[in-house]
């Protein structure tokens, strides 16, 4: 076990350390500082993440609508005989096609932004779970409820 020393520049350290504790000259925040730090911190991200997942949601929904105008679109101009596609002049099988890869990116997109939403929707539980006391009790509360 290490002294504390006795003399030299040690000692003057170590004096200048006591005085200082004792003049005052170091004073940690105050509990309700420190608070307000932490709340200011965690209501960044968790205002983050609240708007993440708005954007998302607002995105999926808007091409969940137009998704389902297309496919109401292609599936009237496809016709509704089985032998249909044997008798389709070839411009509407350029544009049949077109009609079917555009349905496939919005078909792949909407399913990114279903798994974007659900992790959005994970970190704001973990964040809710991890600092309970420091975010809304609600995810509808916004920062103007704060």
């Amino acid at each position: 076990m290490e002294t504390i020393p006795r003399t030299g520049t040690d000692r003057q350290m170590f004096d200048l350390l006591l005085r200082a504790r004792v003049n005052h000259l170091f004073k940690a925040r105050s509990a309700n500082r420190d608070a307000e730090a932490d709340f200011s911190r965690t209501a960044s991200v968790f205002l983050s993440i609240e708007n993440a997942l708005k954007i998302a949601e607002a995105e999926h929904s808007g091409l969940d609508t137009r998704m389902q105008d297309v496919l109401a679109r292609g599936a009237i101009s496809l016709g509704n005989a089985t032998d249909e596609y044997l008798t389709r002049e070839p411009a509407d099988t350029i544009v049949q096609n077109r009609f079917d890869r555009e349905i496939q990116i919005g078909q792949l997109r909407l399913e990114q932004l279903s798994l974007q939403i659900d992790a959005f929707k994970f970190l704001r539980a973990a964040l809710m779970s991890r600092f309970s006391t420091l975010v809304p009790l609600s995810p509808s509360r916004r920062l103007g409820a704060w």
